[in-house]
């Protein structure tokens, strides 16, 4: 059998190639682009040079000769240019918030996944610090020693008095062995 021969067991591949391939674009090309947009028309920047483009049109269409005027005074044309540009900036606004939302939901929930590890250092710490603080209850202080010794000093001279001289081997019935 040669390799030109299909294979019975392998179905057709019944999509055609198109005449004319579709223009391949980065998905983010248009998010980027929608952003850069957003973030430039909500400038003063962006006011000065629309109300400067308007005040412009408004004046030439008003103060020209009749003859080098293009939108008379209903500015029928700049109306349309302006919805054009308002139906296009919607959308392109609606996508920045869009990809902004994603932004957020993700930081979101590295936050929330720092809270948690920040929650469970802390209470590892609490049960660290309670855990010390028993043996810390535990252990003999200074103050507490130095009171002990006291105690036994002087139930030793107590002692030491009542037998006698303080001097082994003295006063001793067995000679001072013990």
């Amino acid at each position: 059998m040669s390799d030109r021969t299909p294979r019975l067991d392998t179905p057709k591949d019944l999509r055609r190639q198109p005449l004319v391939r579709r223009p391949s674009y980065k998905p983010d090309a248009l998010g980027v682009f929608a952003e850069e947009f957003a973030r430039f028309m909500g400038t003063a920047q962006f006011l000065i040079y629309m109300t400067l483009f308007v005040l412009s049109w408004v004046g030439w269409n008003a103060l020209a000769p009749a003859d080098l005027r293009f939108d008379p005074y209903p500015f029928i044309f700049l109306t349309l240019m302006l919805s054009l540009q308002a139906s296009y900036a919607a959308p392109l606004i609606l996508l920045a918030q869009n990809r902004q939302e994603a932004r957020d939901r993700v930081i979101a929930e590295q936050d929330r996944q720092a809270d948690a590890r920040a929650h469970a250092d802390m209470e590892f710490l609490a049960r660290e610090v309670a855990s010390l603080r028993m043996a810390v209850g535990e252990v003999t202080t200074r103050d507490f020693l130095r009171s002990e010794l006291r105690s036994l000093l002087a139930d030793l001279e107590d002692r030491s008095g009542e037998r006698g001289p303080s001097h082994p081997g003295e006063g001793e019935p067995d000679g001072g062995a013990t």
